[in-house]
């Protein structure tokens, strides 16, 4: 199991853990009071409260969130009162997009750090935009390499990576061929400050050629990039999607995949996941409909059972991150999704 979560009384908590001077006064309680109530009352469907029998199918220490989920709470309250309550929940670990508060405040990424650490939150890694061609002075790998790496590194981080699809030149062969050594070359300098580059996939990177119909754009960036250099970050939720959409060619040839055959042939090139949940929905376009990690029809036991016992390092060297794109209620969404992963047992291995 991960660190055994704190839960002592809301105001008290906030009072003490107040290390930036952020408002833990009447807003922030009456906010976060009603998402830790609302969390209490809705434990959701597929949670299970038991401990049951059998070993833990999350490793521990290695349960993190990726902070867009979180994004409307850190700007109307700023990281300090959200760090609480993900250490509250049991969280390790934590990804960034983003080190700023937005209307919450400023914060300088040595508070930030120290703010992390001051909750027991490990900084695992941050999504950066790929490229924006059109603004030289934009916040990416393509346009300011050297910043996006400075900052990385001043957070203590060890992985960095794009969200951003490698569309950059296209759909076609040579067009991903070009992205791939863009990332190669992001890698490499990645690497020599002691970070990996990570790419993390939405479902179109599953998508095929438009020159080429029968070549997966996905296959192209595994084949094209050195598994040195650049890493993935497989959001699960979009490669079941993917897997739905692109299950066939366009012209209707077969071309079913699983998407954790991706990472049993390559475990090493996945150090980060997002676990993303959806209730399945065949008239959706995605064969999904989001919803809270636990609440939908993914079967994260087998999944993470599978990468974690069948692969070498395989709990000692993944991470686990939790995101929705849009939750209801954000914070609820955080402790219902740590309280399903942490509940998961593998009836195989013994206690």
């Amino acid at each position: 199991m991960s660190r055994t979560p704190k839960d002592p009384e809301l105001a008290r908590r906030l009072s003490r853990r107040n290390v930036l001077g952020v408002a833990a006064g009447a807003t922030a309680a009456t906010l976060l009071g009603a998402a830790t109530a609302q969390a209490a009352g809705d434990p959701g469907r597929g949670h299970g409260h038991g401990q049951g029998k059998g070993r833990a199918v999350l490793p521990p220490g290695r349960l993190g969130i990726q902070l867009y989920s979180l994004r409307d709470k850190v700007s109307t309250l700023g990281f300090a009162p959200v760090f609480a309550e993900l250490e509250k929940y049991g969280y390790d670990e934590i990804e960034f997009a983003g080190y700023t508060q937005g209307s919450a405040g400023a914060i300088t990424l040595a508070q930030l750090k120290k703010l992390a650490k001051d909750h027991g939150l490990n900084p695992i890694g941050s999504h950066v935009g790929y490229y924006d061609d059109n603004n030289p002075g934009a916040y990416t790998f393509a346009q300011n390499l050297t910043k996006v790496l400075d900052e990385a590194q001043a957070l203590g981080l060890k992985h960095i990576g794009t969200a951003s699809g490698p569309f950059r030149y296209g759909s076609t062969v040579d067009g991903w061929k070009r992205a791939a050594e863009d990332f190669n070359t992001y890698g490499a300098a990645a690497r020599k400050r002691g970070m990996k580059f990570y790419q993390h996939n939405h479902a179109e990177e599953f998508s095929f050629a438009t020159d080429k119909p029968g070549v997966r754009l996905y296959d192209v960036l595994l084949a094209e990039t050195d598994p040195d250099l650049v890493y993935l970050e497989m959001d699960i939720y979009w490669a079941f999607a993917a897997q739905f959409r692109f299950g066939k060619k366009a012209d209707g040839t077969p071309a079913p995949f699983n998407p954790i055959d991706y990472v049993l042939k390559q475990p090493d090139r996945y150090p980060l996941f997002h676990v993303k949940d959806g209730i399945r929905d065949d008239a959706a376009r995605d064969g999904y409909r989001m919803s809270d990690v636990g609440d939908g029809d993914i079967d994260y036991k087998t999944f993470l059972s599978r990468v974690t016992e069948r692969t070498h390092r395989g709990r000692t060297y993944h991470h686990w991150q939790t995101e929705h794109d849009n939750p209801v209620e954000s914070l609820a969404f955080a402790r219902k999704s740590s309280e399903h992963l942490h509940s998961l047992r593998d009836s195989r291995c013994g206690d």
